[in-house]
This record gives C-alpha cells, sequence and structure tokens, in this order.
C-alpha cells in the first residue's frame, strides 16, 4: 500500500510502497477516508515532540471503512464507517480503569509510536474503532478525533459550564471546535484572538466577539470589552509563551486558563499579581478521553459541530503535498485543517 512516513526527525516526509498490516484477533482494518493534518505532526517532523521508533507513518485524525476484523471483534464488520479514537490502552491499570487513560502506563500514540493514517490502511484495536454516523463526512469525522475531541476534554479540564465567558486564542482547527462547542454549552460572551483576517471574520461569522491581536495588546481589549472583569475561562492553542501569559492575565476572579498548545518554552509568571491575588487557576490538558467522543457525535449530528466544505482544504496521499501542508502550518493559514483523501 501508499503511505507517506517521517524516516528522519527535521526532513520532509518520504513516499513509501509498505506492506498491508495483517491484523491480530482484536484488531479491524479499515481503509483510511480521510486523514487530518495535525500541527502535532508538524511538531513530530521537526522534532518539537520526539519519537523514540523511527521510521513510522504520522496521522493521528483518521476516519474510513472497515476493510476486515479480527475473529474477537464482534461490534463491527466489514464496510462500516469508523473513525478512530488515537491512543491505545492497555484498559487494566489504574489510570485506565479510572477513566484517565491518556495516562495509560503502556499507552500508544496512533501516529506517533505506533503507525498512522497517512496511508491507505490502518490496523487499530477494535476498542479504538468508534461508528461514524452516516451524516457526518469522512473528512469531519477525522478531524474530530483529534481538534474537536481535545477542544471538548479542554473546556471539561476548565470547568466550563452555561453562561460564561472565554477567550479561545488561535483559530485553527482546535479554536473551531472549541467556539463551536462554547456556543452549544449555551455560555456567555466568547472572545476570538487571533492575527489571521480572514480567521477573525470567520470567528465573528459564528457568534463571537473579534480581538485582532495585531491592532493593540488582546489582554488589553478583552479587560474593556468585559469593564475590566475579565474572562472566566480562557483556552491556549498555539503553544506560544506569550499566548499563554496573555491567556493567563485575560482571567477574571477564580478564572482558569487551560493550556492545550505545545512549545518547549518555559514560562515565568508573578505570583501574587498573577495567580494569587485574583485565585485563578493553569490547567494542563493532554490529549482526551474515548468517554467524550459520544458528545462530539451528537453535536455534528445536531449541526452543533460542523466543518463547512470552505473551512478545509484536501490533499492527495503525496509527500510533497502534505509536506506542504505542514510547511504551511509554521504561518497563519487562512483555512481550519487541511485533510488527505487518498486517491483526491
Amino acid at each position: 500500500m501508499r503511505a507517506v512516513r517521517l524516516v528522519q526527525v527535521g526532513k520532509p516526509l518520504e513516499q513509501a510502497d509498505i506492506p498491508i498490516p495483517e491484523i491480530g484477533s482484536s484488531d479491524v482494518l479499515i481503509r483510511v477516508a480521510a486523514a487530518g493534518i495535525c500541527h502535532s505532526d508538524a511538531h513530530y517532523r521537526a522534532g518539537i515532540s520526539k519519537i523514540d521508533s523511527l521510521p513510522v507513518t504520522l496521522g493521528h485524525e483518521v476516519a474510513g471503512r472497515v476493510e476486515k476484523v479480527g475473529a474477537q471483534v464482534a461490534n463491527l464488520a466489514a464496510g462500516d464507517r469508523v473513525c478512530v479514537h488515537y491512543l491505545v490502552t492497555c484498559g487494566r491499570c489504574d489510570f485506565c480503569k479510572c477513566g484517565l487513560e491518556q495516562f495509560c502506563r503502556s499507552g500508544q500514540m496512533i501516529g506517533k509510536h505506533r503507525d498512522g493514517g497517512y496511508a491507505e490502511f490502518i490496523k487499530v484495536p477494535g476498542q479504538n474503532a468508534f461508528p461514524l454516523r452516516d451524516g457526518i463526512p469522512f473528512e469531519v469525522g477525522a478531524i474530530m478525533m483529534c481538534s474537536s475531541a481535545t477542544a471538548l476534554h479542554a473546556l471539561n479540564k476548565a470547568r466550563f459550564k452555561a453562561g460564561e465567558s472565554i477567550a479561545i486564542f488561535g483559530f485553527g482547527g482546535l479554536g473551531f471546535s472549541a467556539l463551536q462547542l462554547a456556543l452549544a454549552f449555551d455560555c456567555g460572551d466568547v472572545y476570538v484572538v487571533e492575527i489571521n483576517p480572514a480567521k477573525l471574520a470567520s470567528a465573528a461569522s459564528l457568534g463571537a466577539i473579534a480581538i485582532d491581536a495585531r491592532s493593540a495588546d488582546p489582554v488589553e481589549q478583552i479587560k474593556e470589552a468585559t469593564a475590566g472583569t475579565g474572562v472566566d475561562v480562557a483556552l491556549e492553542l498555539i503553544g506560544s509563551v506569550k499566548t499563554m501569559h496573555q491567556a493567563l492575565l485575560c482571567l477574571g476572579p477564580l478564572g482558569r486558563a487551560a493550556f492545550v498548545g505545545l512549545t518547549a518554552e518555559s514560562m515565568s509568571i508573578h505570583p501574587y499579581a498573577d495567580l494569587i491575588n485574583k485565585e485563578v487557576e493553569i490547567i494542563g490538558v493532554s490529549d482526551h478521553l474515548a468517554a467524550e467522543l459520544p458528545t462530539l457525535f451528537e453535536f455534528a449530528s445536531s449541526g452543533k459541530l460542523r466543518f463547512p466544505p470552505e473551512t478545509l482544504r484536501v490533499v492527495d496521499l503525496d509527500a510533497a503535498q502534505i509536506n506542504a501542508a505542514l510547511d504551511a502550518l509554521q504561518d497563519s493559514i487562512d483555512h481550519v485543517r487541511t485533510v488527505i483523501v487518498p486517491g483526491k
């Protein structure tokens, strides 16, 4: 089968012809219909997030049709539409037993620790394949598995509730999902902080208050808009120390800042002024949980979570096209997500 693989850190991904995976009794083989290109994939390629064993097929946002099922898989059949939960876990350790499988002691991430969806086929445990309803396109099913699922987990970790105000720093796949999910939770005012004019316009069209970080300090803009109070929750989705600090500073009393974006930089804070005086919290957000996925499927089926065609860009399963898409993530692209559709 065709695949696009990371062979050497710091180098472009390479086209490869590798065997179709052989499945075990508890696995399913999926013919990939769509695979999202996530900013994390750019981090893997650059070495910002370390991968121990190479080569590996990247791609952790995956949807497709079941091609073959193992003998012990009873809930799926060939031809079923599915999307993939990217955390492969043991189900037996203390973390798995208490529903915190992102900390599984032997956990692996699809597309990092084991081959992912930048290929024509992918093998995953049957428990990682979730039925995808007919009304949800494969492209949307794929990107929901990271950008939307992680945004939902961030809101849950921040204990976000109806009526609260929120500031979203960054309006890529995660931010686009976070805005829609916040609205679905019947939030108060939503502020989207961005530098890209097209994304600011998109956020405003969805009901957010657009904060142009190029025109003035976004913290001051949010404070002015909230009569000096600040917001209840801030999500940092960019992975920049500068925006992390801004997310913290724009909080009101008892506010919660959830940090999702990845960075190798260190951050300094003033404990009294930034944290203690307002009793605010900084919350780290890692991945998401399988238990959260049904909520996403409900929102997608009801139209509360959408990725219209104009928000997506489609490329083929081609190394040159995929590398170009990863390169573009270093800048502020106008669209929300690039999706690989094999044979497109």
